[in-house]
């Protein structure tokens, strides 16, 4: 059975970003001039050098107090113990300066940036140093309440904090990690989409070198238009992801681009596109998912379907949905796995509410179907 307090103890120390020792130092400056003022000027300071030495002689602790937050809450507590137990032991009365404040600031520390067993054991110091100082300068009920509660505010704090800057933390690595799968996605729609037809375009226009040297110029023409388009692409992305002010992005390729796929195939099967129904006002989401879903499927027809006479695209616009199916007659395939682009294709239908899969058909070849709703989902 799991420790209840074992995934507290388990936390690990937060990370120092910065550890802003100009205005450290400038803290420790008002607490080494508040403690001479106020051992200079109150009548009724009981032991005030000792008191002004203590104070003032464990205020270095704010320096470290991010870095090594149980080191000096164990420096600082353990030195305020052992006065109040000195003071217990000789009868003198306890150190009441009110510019010793400053040590709730150890407890946030701690538990702002201390692991989970660093807090554990340094709670037990605080919280022995809170009792002795209530037992040698007891003042009446109302000042221990007011004073654990003090202490007990700057732990939740501390502990507020750090949860707040945690949340804030996850957020940031899954929105990267979601521009992460979103580049990834991009990368393999757009880029490997002419990269594969290059490969294609290539190994053709090699088998024709010497029956049919015009079938190899053509090839050479669609090699230098999809390397045309893969580089211009690659331009853009490289420019969203340096977030130029002033770069150009070129639109999302939508239904009425479907027919490049047709235009594009010099080799391998032919491309046949058959566009029904209302397919205008299509918000620009689903307009480029068609595409993009579609191109995949036809990529992944021509570098695998054998003995394939066509791949046939149909898209049907309806009242509610957009439906698009893309099956080529190539020779029975078994599903032997799923790659990265089946994946983006149902992710990019279920990103807007749509299903998307691909499955052998019966009578030969691949399928793969789609259906996406009109309005996209907020």
């Amino acid at each position: 059975m799991t420790f209840p307090w074992q995934s507290f103890l388990d936390e690990p120390r937060v990370p120092v970003a910065a550890e802003r020792r100009r205005w450290d130092w400038l803290l420790v400056a008002l607490v080494v001039v508040g403690a001479t003022l106020e051992a200079t000027l109150r009548d009724d300071l009981p032991l005030p050098v000792l008191s002004w030495l203590v104070t003032v002689g464990l205020s270095p602790t704010l320096l470290w107090r991010r870095s090594r937050p149980l080191a000096m809450v164990l420096i600082a507590f353990g030195v305020a113990i052992g006065v109040d137990v000195g003071s217990l032991v000789a009868g003198a009365p306890a150190m009441e300066m009110v510019s010793a404040v400053w040590f709730i600031l150890l407890p946030y520390a701690l538990f702002r940036w201390g692991s989970g067993r660093e807090a554990a054991v340094g709670i037990a110091v605080i919280l022995s140093g809170a009792v002795m100082g209530l037992v040698v300068g007891w003042t009446g009920v109302g000042d221990a309440i007011g004073g654990s509660a003090v202490l007990l505010s700057s732990v939740a704090l501390g502990v507020a904090v750090r949860s707040q800057h945690g949340a804030r933390d996850r957020r940031l690595e899954q929105a990267k990690a979601d521009e992460r799968v979103l580049i990834a996605r991009e990368l393999h729609d757009t880029v490997a989409h002419h990269v594969s037809a290059i490969a294609i375009q290539a190994q053709a226009g090699r088998a024709l070198a010497v029956t049919s040297p015009e079938a190899s110029v053509q090839a050479l023409r669609v090699i230098e238009q999809e390397a045309s388009r893969a580089l211009g692409e690659m331009r853009a992305m490289v420019g969203v992801l340096r977030n130029q002010a002033a770069a150009e992005y070129a639109p999302q390729p939508g239904v009425k681009d479907l027919e490049r796929l047709a235009a594009a195939a010099a080799s391998g099967p032919p491309v046949r596109v058959t566009l029904t129904g209302d397919l205008d006002g299509l918000p620009a989401a689903v307009d480029a998912a068609v595409y993009r879903i579609a191109q995949e499927a036809v990529t992944n027809a021509r570098r695998h379907a054998h003995h394939a006479t066509a791949v046939d695209v149909r898209v049907a616009g309806g009242d509610d949905r957009v439906t698009l199916t893309v099956h080529d007659d190539g020779e029975p395939a078994n599903a032997t796995g799923r790659g990265f682009g089946i994946t983006g294709m149902v992710e990019r239908a279920a990103l807007l509410g749509g299903t998307c899969r691909a499955v052998p058909r019966q009578q030969g070849g691949w399928a793969v179907e789609a259906t996406l709703p009109r309005a996209v989902p907020q």
